[in-house]
């Protein structure tokens, strides 16, 4: 990994956490050369940060203008998450049945080289995208993993705000053994069921995060 590839991740997820907890206000501008000053970095990789929050829904750019924190509503948060939780369903139980052998063998493999007894925020985002990526993989059809991944990029920082919550790392991982047996089990309606429920865990573990946040 290059060095500005790593600063660039390193603002983008400082800058969301800090959005996602209330820090920087809706409508708050994001100065960017006071954004590198702070990182210690040249423009250069603010901007590009700047641009994947963008894309995220985090930040508006506008030009001459510079950039600010996006204003999203809760109920709008709650509609992608609802959105989401129908996608993602749809992807684990397709994936139940049409997996290869392989594949299968993947998930299980990346599930269980997991160690919960360690819940570092970062290492179970990467574990967390890993998981339900392989699943949208798995569905074989492209189309609706291209959709489930657009959803999840513009959601990825709020589901990485959710494992702040009390608990919440090791429910996930707990909820992700659930779905998995189903897969492996070729119940692809159980698999489904369960992963709706997830990710409506999930927003409901943001919301109350986001409330404790800004209080």
């Amino acid at each position: 990994m290059t060095r500005f590839t790593t600063l660039a991740e390193t603002i983008r997820l400082t800058l969301a956490d800090d959005i996602t907890a209330g820090r920087l206000a809706p409508g708050s501008v994001i100065d960017e050369s006071q954004l590198a000053e702070r990182f210690g970095a040249s423009r250069t990789p603010a901007r590009e940060a700047l641009r994947e929050l963008a894309a995220a829904g985090l930040v508006v750019i506008e030009p001459r203008r510079g950039a600010r924190v996006a204003s999203v509503t809760t109920e709008q948060l709650a509609e992608m998450f609802e959105l989401l939780a129908e996608t993602e369903a749809m992807c684990a139980r397709l994936a139940t049945y049409r997996m290869t052998a392989t594949e299968r063998f993947g998930l299980q493999s990346l599930h269980a080289g997991f160690n919960p007894a360690e819940p570092a925020l970062d290492a179970y985002d990467e574990y967390n995208r890993g998981f339900h990526n392989q699943l949208y993989r798995g569905t074989h059809n492209g189309v609706l993993a291209e959709h489930a991944a657009s959803l999840r990029l513009r959601l990825a920082p709020y589901r990485r705000a959710q494992f702040n919550e009390h608990h919440r790392i090791e429910r996930s991982f707990a909820e992700h053994a659930s779905i998995l047996e189903q897969v492996l089990r070729g119940a692809g309606e159980e698999a489904g069921h369960l992963m709706r429920v997830h990710i409506l865990t999930a927003s409901a573990a943001l919301a109350q995060y986001m409330r404790k946040a800004r209080t």
